[in-house]
């Protein structure tokens, strides 16, 4: 055994013993030859994992995007969190507390890929992005750029921006099906004018799943002086990236999805140049305008969420983040590759491996997406949600690790029978 095997394996051994998961930290240990594409295709292996969440057995949840509920180990040290803060009441509060969100936001920023001194922990995705779209110096005239496929909260907040300060939104859509790269980056850039000021862009697009090249977005905005803000709610703890490597000026997530933190934990990356320009959402204390932690100020909020978020971290590092990738893309692969050429379906998603990973979307013509979301939970016992706008309709299909092909094979089916059905 080399020394680095023993390091990575007793670290692999110590996290799952912290999480009370010995066994299933032997597992791992069992499989750590095995490639990660490989044991993607292994379902014996994630099974034991799934063995780690308690599920319903009303219906097969396809929908673990708007919120990766816990799995059972982190969920009892949430608990174990929530006994102990209680516990010590005021006193956890006045000494402890600020200390344990710094190292657990340090912590977090070391799988992000960025400095934990342009990292915080917030409450959502909405709360992070909406600091740095209301907290620009905007002047009557400014633009911003977007995509009608963006999430709606962040719209919103653009929307009642520009009835405030009065600057001009620019509205793009995204293709579906993108032909390449460059297409993309066209559709950015030609909505820039020498006004443009901000431009968001989602790293995954959250009703698609679909992957935008950020890093040729982000080089291409900032040749023409655009900042960028990137929306990567779907995008953390799901594929593999750093935030460095990406060249945006602003990152913001929420940890309730693919990391498996309880409800109420984000992130928001201020690139360390940016963050003395960008207005706070509630004032802090803390005087020095270039330290991220004057974004920071949230008021009393329920810090045992903030330790979670560590126990996360460790559930989602023993997986392993390219183990998770993998597996995530190969079920999307599994079920989509077989209804993609079923007349009657259509997938709203790109066939392209590198265009996505976990999370697709699929409709079936003649049948509205709410009808589809409808049928499929009454008639097959299946839970999805329904997309209806910007140029997708259909229903967002989002696995989990613990999600199995034979899960997936009653989907398939279910959509195959409701094609034939409509035809």
């Amino acid at each position: 055994m080399n020394k680095r095997f023993f390091l990575k394996t007793s670290a692999l051994t110590g996290m799952g013993a912290a999480l009370g998961m010995d066994a299933l930290a032997n597992w791992f240990e069992v499989h750590r030859n095995m490639p990660a594409d490989t044991l993607a295709m292994y379902e014996n292996f994630w099974k034991k994992i799934r063995e780690d969440y308690l599920l319903k057995p009303e219906y097969i949840n396809l929908e673990n995007g708007y919120y990766n509920f816990l799995p059972q180990p982190t969920l009892e040290k949430y608990i174990k969190h929530i006994r102990n803060i209680n516990l010590q009441g005021s006193y956890y509060m006045r000494t402890v507390q600020f200390d344990n969100k710094k190292r657990i936001a340090a912590k977090l920023a070391d799988i992000a890929g960025c400095s934990p001194e342009e990292l915080i922990i917030t409450r959502n995705t909405t709360e992070s992005l909406d600091m740095i779209i209301a907290g620009q110096d905007w002047k009557p005239g400014d633009e911003a750029v977007m995509a009608e496929q963006d999430y709606g909260a962040m719209l919103d907040m653009f929307k009642l921006v520009s009835k405030r300060y009065g600057m001009i939104n620019k509205i793009i859509s995204v293709p579906n099906h993108p032909a390449s790269d460059e297409e993309i980056v066209s559709l950015y850039e030609q909505a820039i004018t020498p006004k443009t000021k901000l431009l968001m862009v989602c790293h995954m697009i959250n009703i698609t799943g679909q992957i935008l090249p950020i890093r040729k977005i982000c080089d291409m905005a900032h040749k023409k002086g655009v900042e960028v803000l990137v929306d990567g709610a779907h995008a953390f703890a799901h594929i593999q990236y750093k935030i460095s490597d990406l060249n945006c000026d602003y990152y913001g997530a929420s940890l309730h999805k693919w990391l498996s933190v309880p409800l109420g934990a984000g992130m928001l990356f201020v690139k360390k140049d940016k963050i003395a320009k960008i207005w706070p959402l509630l004032a802090d204390g803390e005087q020095d305008m270039n330290k991220i932690q004057r974004l920071n100020h949230t008021g009393t909020l329920p810090v045992h969420t903030d330790l979670a978020i560590e126990d996360a971290i460790d559930y989602y590092n023993m997986i392993g983040a390219d183990r998770k990738e993998k597996r995530m893309k190969y079920l999307q692969q599994y079920w989509t590759s077989k209804v993609r050429n079923i007349k009657g379906i259509i997938v709203n998603t790109p066939k392209d491996e590198p265009r996505a990973c976990g999370i697709a979307n699929v409709g079936i013509e003649g049948i509205k997406p709410a009808e589809l979301a409808t049928r499929l939970l009454k008639e097959f016992n299946i839970f999805t949600v329904a997309i209806d706008y910007a140029n997708v309709h259909g229903c967002r299909i989002t696995p989990n690790v613990y999600t199995t092909t034979e899960e997936l094979d009653v989907f398939v089916a279910a959509l195959t029978n409701m094609a034939q059905t409509a035809s």
